[in-house]
């Protein structure tokens, strides 16, 4: 039954009308992939060096310890942003003699083939094989392949229990984000610290092998617990609510957002069909070389987070400034249309929202090739990362709310300032201010440390708080509108 799924959706990708763009979204994510993975092999033969670097006063086995389950904490949370629901469309089987088991059993296999539950093996198992068996024999090397494995395919089903829940039930996701959060929140007091947690409970590993077994029976209960969901809903996902229409993007990954992701993809083919748009979007990318200006080794060595702050901002939050300064304005020939047609504001603003979050996620993730400089550059970008998608993304679309002027996006982007206004320059200031004024009472005092904390919880705070922030920015842009048409017609 399983070939037959898979020929199925094998002749269903090959018979869309939408195969072109399909083919060309799947051979780019592939790409991506692919690199991702180049990353963290390069990261995991690595791991001797780089630990020794950041805990140089500190035993080898207890920093690679400390650092497992801080990995699947960071794991978790990404896999909250971008791990897709695995998708099958099971109502043409529904009413064939097919078990039920049949069905689930595909989708619970699908969602094994994700990049998030290779990545750990690329990174941990060639410090597995070089350390950890040198020291303690191949036995407990095994069993921390295991646990490994099993903390992996645990987050996968995990995430997916908590998403299908809240497909019925927002309280699950809202219980998910306050536990992760409640977690960070004692992880900053020193309540408890994940670090040392994580070590004591690998060292017992080591004492009593067996014990990995634990992860192992974790993980078999959250996929029987998966699979208990979806036997008894099998076609909500499918169904949905009587309001819901599925969406059919020629970007296949979008789909998944519904009616978000079909306003995000029609923003992506206006960004890309034209060249003013297209050239700030991509912007970014021109970028990555632009952290060489900021990242000497001797501002590295001397832990000056500081003075890197804005150069890794700048760097992993270029598309968002340069595509966002002109927010609005961008559908200005089309926006009374926008206006009049049925559009949900609150809809067409998470579709912003969605686009800048995966721009900066791209451009952060090809951004990794610094911890080759040094893997505080890592720690320096995620809290970029953060920033941006937190604070900088709620910054710029409020700031497009008091944006009149309209741009032609046929011209080029050189030496062109049609549209450009004072909210640019408004925009610079706290965009840039904020974090390094978060950061520097602590440099000065000698926490670098604790700053980058501080700057990373601020933007997470704004990431868990985006509900509010878009039905605020919603209740703001449906005050405006008309200010903003009327500038637009101008």
């Amino acid at each position: 039954m399983l070939t037959t799924f898979l020929n199925h959706q094998w002749k269903a990708f090959w018979r869309s009308r939408n195969r072109k763009g399909s083919l060309a979204t799947q051979i780019v994510l592939i790409f991506f992939i692919l690199y991702f993975l180049a990353v963290a092999v390069g990261l995991g033969f690595g791991m001797a060096h780089f630990l020794l670097q950041l805990f140089p006063h500190q035993d080898i086995i207890k920093s690679f310890n400390g650092i497992i389950l801080y990995y699947f904490a960071f794991d978790l949370v990404m896999r909250f942003q971008l791990q897709e629901l695995p998708t099958l469309s099971v109502i043409p089987y529904l009413h064939l003699k097919i078990p039920k088991n049949k069905i689930i059993g595909f989708l619970n296999i699908k969602a094994l083939f994700s990049a998030f539950n290779l990545w750990p093996f690329l990174l941990f198992l060639p410090f597995c094989f070089t350390k950890i068996s040198a020291q303690y024999g191949g036995f407990v090397t095994l069993m921390y392949l295991v646990s490994i494995l099993s903390i992996a395919v645990f987050n996968n089903y995990f995430v997916l229990y908590i998403k299908r829940k809240s497909i019925t039930n927002l309280f699950y996701t809202i219980a998910g984000l306050l536990i992760i959060a409640g977690f960070a929140v004692l992880e900053y007091y020193k309540v408890i610290s994940i670090m040392k947690g994580s070590d004591a409970v690998f060292r017992i590993i080591v004492g009593q092998p067996l014990s990995a077994l634990v992860f192992s029976i974790a993980a078999i209960l959250i996929f029987k617990m998966n699979s208990h969901y979806l036997g008894r809903n099998l076609y909500v996902e499918e169904l949905g609510s009587d309001n819901e229409k599925k969406v059919s993007t020629d970007y296949p990954f979008l789909n998944r957002f519904g009616r978000t992701g079909e306003l995000a993809a029609l923003e992506l083919k206006l960004i890309l069909r034209h060249k003013r748009s297209r050239v700030s979007f991509f912007m970014g990318f021109l970028f990555l070389l632009y952290g060489f200006l900021f990242y000497k080794q001797e501002v590295i060595a001397a832990n000056a987070f500081g003075q890197m702050m804005f150069g890794a901002i700048f760097m992993t939050g270029i598309s968002i400034l340069m595509y966002g300064q002109f927010m609005f304005a961008w559908q200005s020939a089309h926006f009374d249309g926008l206006l009049s047609n049925k559009v949900n504001f609150r809809d067409f603003i998470k579709a912003k929202f969605l686009l800048f979050t995966i721009a900066c996620t791209l451009i952060t993730l090809l951004a990794s090739f610094y911890g080759f400089l040094s893997p505080k550059l890592l720690l320096l970008h995620l809290t970029a990362y953060l920033y941006n998608v937190g604070f900088g993304t709620v910054m710029v679309l409020y700031l497009a709310n008091f944006n009149y002027k309209r741009i032609d996006i046929n011209k080029s982007a050189t030496f062109n300032y049609q549209g450009i206004s004072a909210n640019q320059w408004l925009l610079m200031f706290p965009y840039a201010l904020t974090p390094i004024l978060i950061y520097l009472p602590f440099g000065l005092l000698g926490k670098p440390y604790l700053g980058l904390i501080l700057v990373s919880a601020f933007g997470l705070m704004m990431i868990l708080m985006r509900g509010y922030w878009v039905n605020f920015i919603t209740r703001k842009f449906e005050q405006q509108r008309y200010k903003i048409a009327e500038g637009f017609r101008a």
